[in-house]
């Protein structure tokens, strides 16, 4: 087979490689514009694992770079004047002109034929070739010509960074977080080589202007950059390679780039030209790598190309996206430093090392136990109010097993159980399944456990099943419910109220979701006439007294919670109900005091959120759960959602509970691991508010991290509490975190799990 590879990178060089290794008899000839040794960027960063792939792929270049390898475990960070290192995270770094010499070599011992400044932009001058690889980078030219064939989305990311060098040696993966007056700088600086290290700037694209650097030449730019890290580069000046860069243009918003399809004809894409993820997680050598195996391989295996550019795409696409989440996870975070930078430095620390979701809560304790330890220790200490003096000797306890205090109420640990809908009531009335259902949570170990929305009207309910708040008979089911939780565990019992709005009157969830009654519809009210979906019922939009008979039932409803003993009271203003069908412009198209702005949409619900508070007891603390986003173009957003939670706190709330989208059946949520995570962490750190993260967090690993992290107070589970109401005791034991209370008749098998969890542990 006669190959041309475009692009003399680590892409287009180890893919010819990898060709010649698979079948000598192949003819594969590299083309490249520019010289053999110019190229753009410092070091290239591997992690242990990459360099796995490289020897079993080819020991003689992979030998080659690990000889020119400078290694290190820590990474350290710089951040208010103090300095956090952690072990154990196994990363090397090589100058990147040294891997494409090793490559160069090695290609040509294989019999690649190497040929630099040559232009091959078009693949019509390459029409005796069997199989075109466009390896050509970021700014490929082969894929620009055929954007349409192959569905490419590239997104500009909005931090500015500019690529230098320096000889100022680090001895750990080093980031330095700087403020100045115009914003913050931060630098990701490490190794490469004996007398270099990358030294990568980036900040703000606002910070970038008003420095002036969008004005600035390129020395004078590289100059202020030197003056803003000049106690860390000790007297090293800083420097740059990019001879073709002039001004501002050295400095690059990050494109991430997503191809639908990756061949056309003969013609496959890979690597930098194919996909992005992003530099902060050392990703695009990585990826080209694995790819030139991946498509070698595949080239080997199947006897055409449609079939091999199938199995290549197959075998690769599943890894590129889920390495372009992490990086857009990291990116996200470096693209909002400001938001975290009224942590202290070791939560700040913890946090950077875990915002892509790759490095989890427990693998920092695989890497370096003690400073693991460290951080839970601190962190502990936080919660109790008390900082553990240097050196000593107390437990390190993981973050979701620390207390939490809200006005006069502690909680025992971090775990909440969501309220979930179980449409099992009668007339409102919870009965022994909701005894049972409650009790059995309560006695799983969570700290918090919250009811199922609970209405404060008859019209107020989703379905004939809901449970209710209006009459004596549901006041006295709930009583007794509340006592159990209080006389047979430690858990706290929330009651979140609500009204269904014009999500109401329709069947048990199995029995048809969202769809009307057959029978015995009643009237609906929203702040429109507008039904939430095409085929329910209309609902008519409230008038002057509807205002006052709701708001009078939240109230009742309220005094009914503080009789029967509820230690706190959420608000339900999420998921397009009556009070989030105001917030959301997609439901609320009113002309007066209660729609337009979103000051004006949220008036209503704030009056009623006001008239809880001056209710309900003053120690007991009160949330709020509202969707952070509608998912929906035109909808509520993150920036409205920080407001919107702004308000609430002004108006008394003590937490936030960040939920999203169930506003608009044109919803089209990005899910994932933790995916309504980030929306709780901004409005804790951008609106001044403890925040309760919910959203498919489901190990105790999820829990752990999101907490140390600060991205928020408390973590809500709802399916795994359903299917194991005993989440918390569980997690317990498999944590070794043996002061969990238990209910004293199940000790025994408190006893049993701790040891066969060990075993387990240990058998591994």
């Amino acid at each position: 087979m006669r190959v041309a590879c475009i692009g003399g990178g680590p892409a287009g060089l180890y893919f010819a490689i990898s060709m010649k290794l698979r079948d000598p008899r192949h003819e594969v000839t590299v083309i490249e514009r520019n010289r053999p040794d110019d190229t753009f960027g410092w070091g290239v960063v591997f992690s242990d694992q990459t360099m796995e792939h490289l020897r079993r792929n080819d020991p003689a270049s992979a030998d080659r770079i690990l000889d020119s390898f400078a290694h290190w475990d820590d990474i350290e960070v710089h951040f208010r004047g103090e300095v956090v290192r952690s072990g154990g995270h196994g990363f090397c770094g090589i100058a990147r002109k040294r891997l494409l010499a090793i490559l160069q070599e090695r290609a040509r011992e294989l019999g690649v034929a190497l040929r630099f400044e040559t232009e091959a932009d078009d693949p019509a001058q390459l029409a005796g070739y069997d199989l075109i690889v466009a390896a050509d980078g970021i700014n490929s030219r082969i894929r620009g010509r055929y954007e349409a064939d192959f569905g490419v989305q590239v997104e500009r990311r909005a931090n500015k960074f500019v690529w230098l060098g320096t000889h100022r040696l680090f001895d750990a993966f080093t980031f330095i977080f700087t403020e100045t007056p115009h914003g913050w700088f931060w630098a990701h600086a490490y190794r490469f080589d004996r007398d270099t290290s990358t030294f990568i700037v980036e900040c703000q694209e606002e910070t970038w202007r008003r420095a002036g650097l969008d004005t600035m030449e390129q020395a004078e730019a590289v100059a202020f950059c030197e003056g803003v890290f000049a106690e860390h580069l000790q007297g090293h000046p800083l420097l740059s390679n990019a001879r073709h860069l002039r001004g501002a243009a050295a400095w690059i918003n990050f494109p991430r780039i997503h191809c639908e399809r990756w061949s056309r004809g003969n013609l496959v894409l890979l690597g930098d030209a194919a996909h992005t993820a992003h530099f902060s997680i050392g990703s695009g050598t990585k990826l080209a790598l694995e790819d030139a195996i991946a498509l070698a391989d595949a080239l080997r295996d199947h006897g055409d190309l449609p079939s091999a550019f199938a199995a290549y795409e197959a075998e690769r696409r599943t890894e590129v996206l889920k390495l372009q989440s992490a990086a857009r996870n990291s990116t996200e975070w470096f693209e909002q430093v400001p938001r975290h930078t009224a942590l202290e430095p070791m939560q700040f620390a913890y946090a950077l090392l875990t915002r892509s979701q790759r490095v989890s809560h427990e693998n920092l304790r695989l890497r370096d136990r003690g400073w693991l330890e460290g951080v839970e220790r601190w962190f502990q200490g936080r919660a109790r109010g008390e900082a553990p003096a240097p050196g000593t000797n107390a437990p390190a306890v993981p973050p979701m097993f620390a207390p939490f205090r809200l006005r006069g109420m502690e909680l025992a640990n971090r775990i909440v159980v969501s309220p979930m809908c179980m449409y099992s009531a009668v007339d409102g009335v919870p009965d022994d399944f909701h005894l049972v259902h409650y009790g059995a949570r309560a006695q799983g170990g969570a700290g918090l456990i919250f009811t199922e929305m609970t209405d404060v009207s008859a019209d107020g309910r989703i379905t004939p099943g809901c449970t209710g708040l209006y009459t004596d008979a549901q006041q006295a089911a709930w009583t007794r419910i509340v006592d159990f939780v209080h006389r047979h565990s430690r858990a706290k019992f929330a009651l979140q109220l609500a009204h269904a709005g014009r999500k109401g009157s329709t069947k048990v969830p199995w029995e048809g979701e969202d769809q009307p009654l057959d029978a015995g519809n009643w009237p609906l009210i929203a702040p429109s006439a507008i039904p939430y979906a095409p085929h329910m019922q209309v609902p008519r939009a409230m008038e002057g007294a509807d205002f006052d008979r709701v708001e009078a039932d939240f109230v009742a409803a309220a005094r009914r919670g503080a009789a029967a003993g509820f230690d706190m009271l959420e608000l339900h203003c999420g998921h397009g109900y009556l009070l989030s069908s105001f917030i959301t412009p997609l439901s609320n198209r009113r002309t007066d005091e209660y729609g337009g702005s979103l000051e004006n949409r949220l008036r209503f619900p704030l009056r009623i959120f006001r008239a809880l508070r001056a209710v309900w007891p003053e120690a007991r603390p009160m949330s709020v759960r509202i969707s952070a986003t509608d998912w929906v173009e035109g909808g509520i957003t993150a920036d409205d959602a920080v407001r919107i939670a702004i308000a609430f706190r002004e108006a008394g709330a003590d937490i936030v509970d960040t939920s999203t989208g169930q506003t608009s059946p044109d919803a089209r949520p990005v899910y994932g691991r933790m995916y309504q995570t980030p929306y709780a962490d901004r409005i804790r750190n951008e609106a001044g508010i403890p925040t309760i993260a919910v959203g498919n967090i489901y190990e105790p690993d999820h829990v752990n991290s999101i907490l140390a992290a600060g991205r928020a107070d408390l973590c809500c589970l709802a399916r795994p509490h359903l299917g194991n109401p005993f989440w918390t005791l569980q997690a317990a034991a498999q944590l070794g975190y043996r002061e969990q209370e238990w209910p004293v008749q199940y000790r025994s098998g408190k006893v049993q799990m701790e040891r066969n969890l060990q075993r387990a542990a240990e058998a591994i």
